[in-house]
């Protein structure tokens, strides 16, 4: 890798580090592990630097897919149950959206890893379904599919969803004859 070359990788790795690691943390719930995935995403790109095209469309694939394969290994290590709940705020307190953001965590975290990606990129990064089909490698119909299926399951493992936040209600709803495809 010559000096230019890594000039501009560098320059890439600051200015969409930060992007990266939202869509990350999204997608896993964790720092730590977001943290991970990015720096794999950042070690294959710049491995390739030369022959990647759309730097940060390589990267959240590459993102992604380590995701998918730290899921399917953890499916294969026994799950750790713990035996007392977490507390829920009350209504009216101040930490009802802290309480509602961890709520959504945990539904996103239910999903899967696909869905879960789909959700990230369209509406944690503001993306159309032409750059998350782009990004997953996929068709645009398979966005739409995935996006409708995540959405109504995440409505369905967190209900709290429903009109308690506002910033969550311009989510579209489907209607009954879009949820049967």
């Amino acid at each position: 890798m010559n000096q230019a070359e890594r000039e501009a990788f560098l320059e890439f790795a600051s200015a969409r580090t930060p992007a990266l690691m939202r869509m990350a943390g999204a997608l896993t719930g964790d720092r730590h592990t977001a943290e991970d995935l990015v720096q794999s995403g950042m070690e294959k790109a710049v491995r390739r630097w030369r022959r990647i095209d759309d730097p940060e469309a390589y990267v959240r694939r590459v993102i992604f897919h380590e995701y998918v394969s730290w899921w399917r290994r953890a499916l294969r290590r026994p799950e750790r149950l713990t035996a007392d709940l977490p507390d829920r705020a009350l209504p009216g307190d101040h930490a009802a959206d802290v309480a509602l953001r961890h709520e959504v965590q945990r539904a996103l975290r239910q999903l899967a890893p696909r869905q879960r990606a789909v959700i990230v990129l369209r509406y944690l990064e503001d993306r159309s379904e032409q750059d998350v089909a782009r990004f997953l490698g996929c068709s645009v119909s398979t966005v739409s599919s995935q996006l409708s299926r995540a959405l109504t399951r995440l409505r369905t493992l967190c209900p709290e969803l429903d009109g308690s936040a506002p910033e969550l209600a311009s989510i579209p709803r489907r209607s009954g004859r879009d949820q049967d495809r």
